[in-house]
C-alpha cells in the first residue's frame, strides 16, 4: 500500500497549516448567526446580515501644510489599523479654504475579510471602553440602511499609539458597513458582535 504523501512546506518556508478564522469571525458563525434567525426568522442563511467593511476616515486639517504631521497621520492611522492607509486629495481648488487641486485633505483605511474582524473585535473590547466618561455608544448614528459611524475624538483610545509618540492628537470617523437593510438589523448584529449600546448591558464575547 502505497505510503500517504505528507504535505509539502512552501517555497518561503509558510506554515500550510489552514489560517485560524479571527475569535469574532467564529463568534459570529457559531453563536451570532443562530440568534439572528431566532430574533428575525430569516428563510435563508443568505439573508442573514454581517459586516461587509470598514472605513476609517482622518481629516487632516493643517496637517495638509505639514509633511511631518502628515506621515504621523499615516503611521498612527497604519498602526491602529495594520494597513497601509490612503492619502484623500483635494479634486478641485477652493480659494476661501486655501485649497489648492491635489493638496492632502484627509487618510482612509477600508477594512476587509480577516482584518475587519481583528479590528472590530479590539475596537469594541479595547478601544471603546477607554473612551473618556463612556457611557454607551448611541444607537442613532444609523443611516437608516443598517450601517453605523462614530466619531472618535481622540486616536489615544488605541493601545497602538504611544502617547509621548503623539505629534498632535486628532479624531476620525469610522463606519461600519452591514449587509443589512434596515436599521434593526444593524442594530441586533452589532449588539450580538458586543457593540455597547447606550442602556444596555454589554454583550461579553467568550474567547
Amino acid at each position: 500500500m502505497a505510503k500517504k504523501k505528507e504535505a509539502e512546506p512552501q517555497a518561503d518556508g509558510g506554515d500550510v497549516r489552514p489560517k485560524v478564522a479571527p475569535r469574532l469571525q467564529r463568534h459570529y458563525r457559531e453563536q451570532v448567526r443562530g440568534k439572528l434567525l431566532e430574533e428575525f426568522g430569516y428563510p435563508s442563511a443568505m439573508q442573514m446580515p454581517t459586516l461587509q467593511k470598514i472605513a476609517i476616515n482622518v481629516g487632516i486639517g493643517e496637517a495638509s501644510k505639514n509633511a511631518k504631521l502628515l506621515d504621523s497621520v499615516i503611521e498612527e492611522l497604519g498602526l491602529i489599523t495594520g494597513q497601509r492607509p490612503v492619502i484623500r486629495r483635494a479634486k478641485k481648488a477652493i480659494s476661501n479654504f486655501s485649497l489648492r487641486e491635489g493638496m492632502p485633505v484627509g487618510v482612509s483605511v477600508t477594512l476587509r475579510r480577516e482584518r475587519m474582524w481583528e479590528f472590530f473585535d479590539r475596537f469594541v473590547n479595547v478601544a471603546v471602553p477607554r473612551i473618556r466618561d463612556f457611557r454607551g455608544l448611541s444607537t442613532r448614528s444609523f443611516d437608516g440602511r443598517g450601517n453605523y459611524t462614530i466619531g472618535i475624538r481622540e486616536q489615544l483610545i488605541f493601545p497602538e499609539i504611544e502617547y509621548d509618540k503623539v505629534a498632535q492628537i486628532h479624531g476620525m470617523d469610522i463606519t461600519i458597513v452591514t449587509s443589512a437593510t434596515r436599521d434593526d438589523e444593524g442594530i441586533a448584529l452589532l449588539r450580538h458582535l458586543g457593540m455597547p449600546f447606550r442602556g444596555e448591558v454589554p454583550v461579553i464575547v467568550a474567547a
